[in-house]
């Protein structure tokens, strides 16, 4: 039997008139980082804010670990948050920052010492106990947030847009390491972003969100290479979105071109299917047993480790193609897109166009 860790049941909460999360449920394994990935405005935050005990919802339950926590004040409910701005005591030192929580519990000096040590080592932190947090970079501040968090040991960690504050390359580095303390602790983490890369890199599980609407949960890979609607599809990563019709039961056809799908479709019925850029290769002729859709190139960028082209085809659709390893070569004029049909996966919702 699955163990979830948190279980959010027919959610829905409003501000006034405005009905911001609408009837969402989910559930979380003990132990996955979990992200909440979606534009802004979609109820990520809010979802968050939730769990951790700031909002409660309107309508539904949360269960952590069995209990429910829906009206628990957040301080008895043993999830603890990092806000994007930090929200460290400036008149603190480190030290004062990490063990506040534990003191107003009335934790031991000696347990609660050694507590601030191992989540300062963690964190990378050790030395720096007497500083302010305006003696510290951003990045080290972010640390003394998250070293603050793990210290209380919770049930459930929440993170919401930790790294938005940090310059591109600390970002990178800052997400390697959370991510690594996050598994030695075998910590449920949920994790609020807008990045897609932050969310494919990093997690177990990513819940796309839209309008309040959870419209798919999965693992990075489901999510990038099998989304069930045009707007994951769209949202996540670059690809090729194509309205087409079904034909028979396996088959689907764009523009004239038969595609295969393992999906079982309507003859008649519109439908969409999703290309990724990578998937999809460019030659002078027909390349057989692909699908082969002729188009015309009309830009085209050098980066390096591949060629990103910017195709037209005869119903005037830009399609967009990368070609890895190029060599120095680059294509121009009349070219076919080919791509195997396995590579085209098909949504069950008409695409507009």
């Amino acid at each position: 039997m699955t163990e979830y860790v948190l279980e959010l049941k027919n959610i829905n909460k409003y501000f006034g008139k405005n009905h911001v999360i609408k009837n969402v449920s989910m559930n979380f394994k003990k132990g996955d980082f979990v992200t909440f990935l979606g534009p802004s405005g979609c109820g990520k935050t809010t979802i968050l804010r939730m769990i951790a005990g700031f909002y409660e919802p309107d309508d539904g339950e949360i269960l952590l670990n069995k209990r429910n926590i829906e009206r628990v004040p957040p301080y008895a409910r043993n999830a603890a948050m990092v806000f994007q701005e930090y929200a460290l005591f400036p008149h603190m030192n480190v030290y004062e920052n990490v063990s506040y929580g534990l003191s107003v519990k009335g934790m031991g000096k000696a347990e609660m010492d050694e507590k601030v040590k191992k989540a300062l080592t963690l964190m990378q932190l050790q030395g720096m106990e007497a500083r302010y947090p305006n003696q510290m970079s951003g990045g080290q501040q972010q640390r003394v947030a998250v070293a603050r968090a793990l210290v209380m040991d919770p049930e459930i960690l929440l993170l919401d847009e930790p790294l938005s504050n940090l310059d591109a390359k600390l970002r990178e580095s800052v997400r390697v390491e959370l991510r690594d303390i996050q598994r030695q602790m075998n910590l449920s983490t949920i994790y609020v972003t807008h990045d897609q890369s932050e969310a494919l890199s990093m997690s177990d599980c990513i819940v796309v969100l839209k309008d309040g609407v959870v419209h798919q949960v999965g693992t990075p890979q489901e999510i990038y290479f099998e989304p069930k609607t045009a707007f994951v599809a769209d949202f996540i990563g670059t690809t090729n979105l194509l309205a087409v019709k079904g034909v028979n039961a396996h088959e689907v056809r764009y523009e004239g071109v038969s595609i295969k799908t393992d999906k079982t479709v309507q003859a008649g019925k519109d439908y969409a299917i999703s290309i990724r850029p990578e998937c999809i290769g460019l030659s002078e002729k027909p390349v057989n047993g692909k699908v082969n859709v002729k188009t015309n190139i009309f830009n085209k960028m050098f980066l390096g480790e591949k060629v990103r082209y910017f195709v037209h085809d005869a119903a005037g659709k830009e399609w967009i193609i990368d070609v890895f390893d190029p060599g120095k070569k680059l294509l121009s004029g009349e070219v076919y897109v080919h791509f195997p049909d396995a590579k085209a996966w098909l949504i069950e919702e008409s695409l507009t166009v």
